[in-house]
């Protein structure tokens, strides 16, 4: 395969993922009995992750940013904040991870990648959204002590912004992670061909 069609393929490839991703971050639910409403559970990363093993970091990352501009053109309420924090959160776990894989091409280090990417984007969620998503969130759905409350109404003896999010959002962020992990590994050999140009 010539360097132009295989830069072809990749662009291809990229863009079915990117597609993948977008409609699958608007296929996004709400999970009441763990966390509050407002925050939504999905699985775009998983294209994002196939992109970053399979073609690169660097696709990963735009799997990401592709999938965010898309939410933001079609389905964003947020005024941007929550796309921008997704992109952050998603770029971290699958760029990491395919870091990791691209100098570890072993099944293990596919397994570290995605345990470290998922840590470490669980760990960035606070950050994230103490000073990025919640002020914004805040501002627009009626102050940050409404949002505390609903917090409250799953754990009464939360306080304050950081506790939630250390106790809610970093463990949900993580296991969000690892669902999309899981996935990438289930159906990652049967899409190799595909992903690769193999036939």
């Amino acid at each position: 395969m010539t360097k132009t069609h295989n830069h072809i393929r990749e662009l291809t490839v990229t863009a079915m993922l990117c597609a993948i991703a977008t409609v699958l971050m608007f296929l996004d639910f709400s999970l009441p009995m763990f966390i509050p409403s407002f925050v939504k559970m999905d699985v775009s990363e998983l294209p994002a992750l196939l992109a970053s093993f399979s073609l690169g970091p660097v696709y990963g990352i735009a799997v990401c940013l592709v999938k965010n501009l898309f939410n933001l053109i079609f389905h964003g309420s947020t005024g941007g904040i929550g796309e921008l924090c997704n992109f952050l959160l998603g770029a971290s776990f699958v760029g990491l991870a395919g870091v990791i894989y691209k100098f570890h091409k072993t099944r293990k280090g596919a397994v570290a990648g995605c345990l470290i990417g998922a840590v470490v984007m669980a760990v960035v969620s606070v950050p994230v959204n103490y000073f990025l998503s919640y002020p914004v969130y805040a501002a627009m759905f009626g102050g940050i002590d409404a949002i505390i409350a609903a917090y409250q109404e799953l754990r009464p003896g939360t306080n304050g912004l950081l506790e939630c999010l250390l106790v809610f959002n970093m463990p949900f962020t993580l296991v969000k992670g690892l669902i999309d992990a899981v996935l990438c590994f289930l159906i990652y050999k049967p899409l190799s061909p595909i992903l690769h140009g193999r036939h």
